[in-house]
């Protein structure tokens, strides 16, 4: 009995002891949160193809949008900052439903004190809004009326309209017709610009006079599409716009001593440039190097004379889904040729002040226009528009159909990365028309990613961007605090926007491109994506489908992992054995995937003699595996393996990317 009870109890410590030493070893393993099923799950889609949007990607065969052509008229008091005007709307609806009423944006209504937008600001402030102004903003709407046109007589009708924030409700006294119903609408308007308009438009004092720069200035036809209907979202400053395409007629009328830039072409430049002048356009329509159209002693000389008489300005620009335009009396003018593939010329044109001249700053600005729209143009789809300006003023970078708004004292690199990357945005949204409102990351992501790409190329890399570390920014980018990318903008974070609309998606963009796809099959599906959604409306799914179809991957995982999801990457070194225990024999190398995300997996692998080799292994061994062993063909020692050597995933911990030999 007494040598039982001992067995027993030695047997009982025993186990004890094993167990204590598995849960020591237990508790420093790391444990995987990957789940294979989740991330290849099928069913990424939720909705099949239609008639209006193919399951391939592409506008589908019964594929609409609504139409809306202004006749814009604008008169500047320069005094009072007071821009007053009328509109008139042609919109035409190619639904297939019957419409009772029309909305529209009233984006100045943002600048109201009782505005939803003015609500949300936070006390410690925002650019989105009117900096702190109090003034008296917002639209002021004189009337609504309908044109009717009968046996060749035009009459106008006085309709109800009920405005809501920044958007207004008009109601038709009989419906509109389905596919090609039309209806012209006049409005007469009027408001106070903001000296500061949410980082979009406003007021700069410069020495030689005031410089406007004018968005958001008309009521713009919300959009009616296959997806929501009516997209009426607010304003409230944090997301941009979704507008229809249309041909603009527009007059403004200002101060004859201002001088006016606007969206599209300048068509009464006769009466509006001297003769001088109007040789120094044709001139540059010609050069390739950039030709004063207006010098600084000229601005000298003219700009501070008071002005008792107007002057106007006439712009057309066709198929467009807006316009902007900015005056002032301190403008130095220049301008050169853009070359476009098809052999069609355009006009790169910088309108600035003498603060911002200088060599080192906007003498270069049409250089920097002329060269970004170029490569564009060459790399993804032509440029469609007669002109491009970049104008100096008060705003930070805003882009709007031909012609940008960038700050008055950006200089060298920072001039040439907001100029290329507010003209990059003639492509995303002006061409490919998504939706801003809702998805940010279609616009500004896109975008940032093109010109990664324009600033390797800029003038043999004066500008080359450094390459991103992934494993650095991995925290940024994956932060489990972070909103996810889908969200719409107004429902981030003001300091998360940067990331989560520019630079993670622009990033996302250049891992499928370098390391999944490769740049021939990516820029290849990319530039299909660009010509099928060219002046139309794509939505996420849209370009999801596009880009899987062209290229021919399933991508879900891709797409879940880093713009559906917030997931994390950490892939991890587990093990490294010898076959037979014999180097000669080959290596069996583990490796695991520890966190949700997945990435295909790039080893560096370093024997003893010191030769060097990369394998890539392709997503797919994830794709039912949490972890992966494979036999490494080494036929000696092998000292050290990194996953990852280049940093080009977002591998948010590097603790078991190495493996180093014990030897």
């Amino acid at each position: 009995m007494e040598n039982n009870s001992f067995k027993a109890l030695f047997r009982l410590v025993l186990l004890l002891m094993i167990s204590n030493i598995w849960s020591q070893e237990n508790a420093t393993k790391q444990l995987s949160k990957y789940n294979y099923q989740e991330t290849f799950a099928p069913f990424f889609y939720t909705k099949n193809g239609t008639n209006t949007r193919s399951a391939s990607g592409q506008p589908g065969f019964e594929y609409w949008q609504n139409r809306a052509d202004y006749q814009l008229s604008a008169k500047l008091d320069e005094a009072k900052n007071e821009i007053s005007g009328t509109s008139i709307v042609s919109y035409t609806n190619n639904s297939p439903d019957k419409m009772a009423f029309l909305w529209m944006h009233l984006d100045q209504n943002l600048f109201k004190d009782d505005s939803r937008g003015n609500a949300v600001i936070p006390i410690k402030g925002s650019r989105n809004g009117a900096q702190g102004q109090i003034f008296d903003g917002g639209f002021k709407i004189k009337s609504v009326k309908i044109i009717v046109l009968n046996k060749g007589i035009s009459t106008e009708k006085e309709v109800k309209f009920i405005i809501t924030d920044t958007r207004m409700q008009v109601f038709l006294p009989q419906e509109l017709n389905s596919k090609g119903g039309n209806v012209k609408i006049k409005i007469d308007f009027s408001f106070i610009s903001p000296n500061e308009g949410s980082d979009r438009m406003g007021i700069l004092g410069t020495m030689f006079g005031k410089i406007f720069t004018v968005a958001q200035w008309y009521p713009r036809m919300c959009v009616y599409d296959d997806i929501q209907g009516w997209n009426t979202n607010p304003y409230l400053g944090a997301s941009e716009f979704y507008l229809e395409y249309g041909d603009f007629d527009v007059n403004i009328t200002v101060p004859s001593n201002h001088f006016v830039v606007c969206s599209g072409e300048l068509v009464n430049a006769n009466e509006v440039y001297t003769i001088e002048q109007q040789k120094r356009w044709e001139l540059a329509s010609k050069s390739e190097q950039t030709v004063m159209i207006r010098s600084a002693e000229e601005l000298k000389n003219t700009s501070k004379s008071l002005s008792q008489s107007n002057k106007t300005w006439h712009f057309k620009i066709k198929n467009a889904r807006d316009v902007a335009w900015a005056s002032s009396t301190a403008f130095i003018i220049d301008a050169a040729k853009i070359n476009l593939p098809s052999g069609k010329k355009s006009m790169a044109i910088s309108a600035y002040p003498i603060e911002s001249n200088g060599n080192g700053a906007w003498s270069r600005s049409t250089e920097y226009a002329k060269t970004s729209i170029e490569y564009y143009s060459q790399k993804w789809f032509e440029y469609p528009y007669p002109s491009a300006v970049n104008v100096a003023g008060i705003v930070g970078g805003m882009e709007y159909p031909a012609i940008i708004f960038c700050e008055y004292s950006a200089k060298n690199a920072d001039l040439w990365g907001v100029t290329d990357h507010e003209f990059g945005h003639i492509w995303f949204p002006m061409i490919v028309g998504s939706n801003e409102r809702l998805f940010a990351w279609m616009d500004e992501g896109f975008n940032t990613f093109i010109n990664t790409l324009s600033s390797v190329e800029f003038n043999k890399g004066e500008y080359k961007r450094k390459v991103s570390d992934l494993h650095i920014e991995s925290e940024r980018y994956t932060n489990p605090n972070l909103e996810i990318m889908m969200s719409s903008p107004d429902n981030m974070k003001e300091v998360n926007i940067g990331t989560l609309g520019y630079s993670k998606p622009g990033q996302g963009l250049v891992i499928l491109r370098e390391q999944i796809l490769g740049p021939e099959r990516f820029d290849f599906a990319f530039r299909t994506y660009v010509e099928r959604w060219a002046y139309k409306h794509p939505a996420p799914d849209d370009f999801f489908r596009t880009i899987e179809n062209v290229a021919g991957e399933d991508l879900s995982w891709f797409w879940r992992g880093w713009f559906v999801h917030n997931w994390r990457l950490d892939q991890g070194i587990n093990s490294v054995k010898y076959v037979d225990n014999n180097p000669k024999l080959g290596s069996i190398i583990t490796i695991e995937n520890f966190e949700k995300m997945v990435m295909p997996v790039v080893l560096e692998i370093k024997t003893k003699n010191g030769t060097i080799s990369r394998l890539k292994l392709p997503v797919e061994i994830w794709q039912k595996n949490v972890d992966w062993s494979f036999k490494y063909n080494s036929t000696e020692e092998i000292e050290s393996i990194v996953i990852d050597p280049d940093h080009v995933f977002p591998d948010s911990n590097e603790s078991n990317n190495v493996w180093k030999s014990a030897n």
